[in-house]
């Protein structure tokens, strides 16, 4: 198995590809931007194997985000093969005209009920219009939790993972006796990744999230593979960071509300995070969003005309989120 390191200005920086051989047989686990200079740095890392892109048997991917997702089509239908992806994930990466004209209305809804600026809607747009869009493949099979990948003697086995992208799946795989996985965006060695705003279907993102890192540390990997950035030695550890830092973030946003009459995402997210540029204008109102749904859905606090009040003077993180 070998890591490809990618460029990545837009998002998360510093993007994995993952080339997997066995037994003659070769899978590439998620891809990149759809931009020129990225395809060559992935051609390159492929080549860098002794490999081409003719020899890739399959493309995997972990979700739908651009940085993942963009050039699969593109090296998929180059090498003849097949992209495999989650049912929710297949619609997006697929470009499906009926799947984009519903998530472009959940996205306008979802800014309007936030409280989003129509400047800093406009700004966002433009953000996403300078990205080139994802290159649809020719093939595309649809996958789903519990299914396996066979990979020569490697299986990687299927886990839905849902919390940063409704569609987001893990690959589990053994390697020399350890227990391993392609986890792409479900836990980092550095950032936290967003919930709220990565993907706006997605109903109790932070629930259906924390209940995702949870799986991480019962599976007890000894390593993980993840979409950015460098192997994660200790994956159950970093899963329970990360819930750690959810409990902090649900307080600070509780801190919040103590202070206003009641709020708006936007403005918590503003409280929160400060100014918001690019892709942040959409992962920080949705990241407030995410903890103001749960704490919602708990009754610890009310949805109003005007956003959200607390209901609940004492109420913490403790009571809503569980910990790992």
């Amino acid at each position: 198995m070998e890591a490809i390191s990618l460029g990545n200005h837009e998002f998360e920086g510093e993007n994995n590809a993952y080339l997997l051989e066995s037994e003659g047989q070769t899978a590439l686990i998620d891809t990149g931007i759809h931009r020129p200079d990225i395809r060559e740095q992935l051609v390159a890392g492929v080549e860098s194997t002794g490999q081409s892109i003719g020899d890739i048997g399959v493309v995997v991917l972990t979700h739908h985000h651009h940085d993942h997702a963009a050039l699969a089509g593109s090296i998929a239908n180059e090498a003849g093969v097949p992209v495999y992806a989650h049912e929710r994930t297949a619609p997006l990466v697929s470009r499906d005209p009926d799947a984009l004209e519903e998530y472009d209305e959940l996205q306008e809804h979802r800014f309007e009920s936030w409280g989003m600026p129509a400047e800093k809607r406009d700004e966002l747009r433009s953000f996403f219009d300078a990205i080139p869009p994802i290159e649809a493949p020719e093939d595309l099979v649809v996958i789903d939790d519990g299914d396996d990948i066979e990979i020569g003697d490697v299986t990687l086995s299927v886990t839905h993972a849902p919390g940063h992208a409704a569609g987001h799946c893990t690959f589990g795989f053994e390697r020399d006796g350890s227990a391993e996985a392609f986890v792409g965006d479900v836990i980092l060695p550095v950032y936290t990744p967003n919930v709220g705003g990565a993907d706006l279907r997605l109903e109790r993102p932070l629930e259906r999230y924390v209940e995702t890192l949870a799986a991480i540390v019962e599976t007890e990997y000894d390593r993980v593979w993840p979409g950015h950035r460098e192997v994660i030695e200790s994956p159950a550890a970093r899963a329970r960071t990360i819930v750690e830092h959810h409990h902090e973030r649900t307080d600070n946003v509780l801190s919040v509300l103590r202070t206003v009459e009641s709020a708006t995402p936007w403005e918590v997210s503003a409280e929160l995070f400060g100014s918001l540029e690019n892709i942040h204008i959409l992962h920080g109102p949705g990241e407030a969003f995410a903890h103001l749904d749960h704490l919602a859905r708990a009754g610890a606090v009310e949805v109003t005309n005007d956003g959200y009040r607390l209901g609940a003077e004492d109420v913490t993180a403790a009571d809503v989120l569980p910990t790992l």
